[in-house]
């Protein structure tokens, strides 16, 4: 389901107005009823990128394939309410068995960066990159994409990569075939390769708009294709950020998401995962000055659980990620109270024909990390 599907989602699945008016302390002590009512048989996991108001009520936190790979484990939860965004409540449902009920609070809660590929886009990019490569191309996509375009990617032998194994991924994918098609997030994808010692002169944008390859050169110079998307909280830190920040303070730390653009990445001081900017800020020394560019939900629980460091948001103007933050308490409660209710209310279910070459995709991803 694209962005405008689920904008246009069935009204009847659309919280009532009436959640918007019951006062905080009400609707925590609900949840927290309702949670020990169902016990085991609910569980909840939450996006690092989630408000505190939602986290503080998730049994596990982390990133999107982590979160539901711990659902998959958990075999005594009937109902997984994921607080997070669309394609992770898929990829949730695609690892759980059949008879557990995976649930979106929001329907509104896409992602930009999955929508910026969808199928249709995909298989006509594809019947070209075919005409000029032919068999040559390997495709992969970043977790971050719908089901339909994981089942792409594993239906022509690719796999899903993470921001963390990215690396891995894409030696794995160079192994089999000589150039990469990677979808949707151009910016991990050519941060990536460049850390592999492929230079940008090799790279080329795949334009889903105008279907065509955006390259100046010869088109048999091209190792990695990259798809013409980015993620809209990332790809507004800037070079600008990073030059004020060392103008005012040269003495700070700059770590950053590979989702950022490769010139934000190559003048900060390091770039990794949301686990790994995580780690790094709990290991850092008492003391130490940390500027991070990853979103703002995310960097200012760090800075509430470090006071003895001192942290910033390298976009001092940033704003939390819309979509992620479309799933709030309000929209929790009236979840849950729907689930004690006896009523499943937007349940996330992606096909079984989707369903089994995403799964071989994610797998072949799993099998070589």
């Amino acid at each position: 389901m694209n962005l405008l599907e689920i904008l246009n989602h069935d009204k009847k699945e659309m919280m009532p107005e009436s959640y918007k008016t019951k006062t905080t302390e009400e609707m925590v002590q609900r949840v927290i009823e309702i949670k020990e009512k169902f016990g085991d048989k609910l569980f909840i996991p939450g996006h690092h990128y989630q408000k505190n108001e939602v986290i503080q009520f998730s049994d596990v936190t982390g990133d999107s394939l982590q979160l539901a790979q711990v659902a998959a484990q958990n075999k005594k939860a009937e109902y997984i309410v994921f607080c997070g965004v669309h394609f992770m409540a898929e990829t949730a449902d695609m690892l759980t068995t059949d008879q557990q009920v995976v649930i979106l609070p929001d329907m509104r809660a896409g992602c930009s960066m999955a929508d910026m590929a969808d199928i249709d886009q995909t298989e006509r990019a594809w019947v070209k990159l075919q005409e000029l490569y032919g068999e040559t191309i390997l495709p992969l996509t970043y977790v971050n994409s719908t089901a339909a375009i994981k089942a792409f990617v594993g239906k022509y032998g690719g796999a899903t990569v993470t921001s963390s194994n990215a690396e891995k991924m894409l030696k794995w994918a160079f192994a089999q075939k000589e150039r990469i098609l990677f979808l949707p997030d151009q910016h991990l994808g050519r941060n990536t390769a460049y850390d592999l010692g492929i230079p940008l002169d090799k790279m080329a944008i795949w334009n889903p708009i105008t279907n065509e390859l955006e390259y100046q050169g010869n088109f048999e110079d091209v190792i990695v294709i990259l798809w013409k998307g980015h993620c809209s909280v990332h790809e507004n830190f800037t070079v600008a950020n990073i030059e004020q920040l060392r103008e005012k303070d040269p003495d700070v730390k700059i770590i950053v998401h590979p989702e950022c653009s490769r010139e934000v990445v190559s003048l900060s001081d390091d770039a990794g995962s949301t686990k790994y900017i995580i780690d790094q800020i709990n290991a850092a020394p008492a003391g130490s000055k940390w500027a991070i560019g990853t979103e703002m939900n995310l960097v200012n629980r760090l800075i509430g659980q470090h006071p003895d460091k001192q942290i910033v948001s390298l976009n001092p103007s940033m704003c939390p990620c819309l979509t992620m933050n479309r799933i709030d308490l309000p929209h929790l409660l009236w979840t849950l109270e729907n689930l004690e209710n006896g009523v499943v209310q937007n349940q996330i279910t992606v096909p079984l024909d989707i369903q089994e070459n995403a799964v071989l995709a994610l797998n072949r991803m799993l099998e070589n990390v």
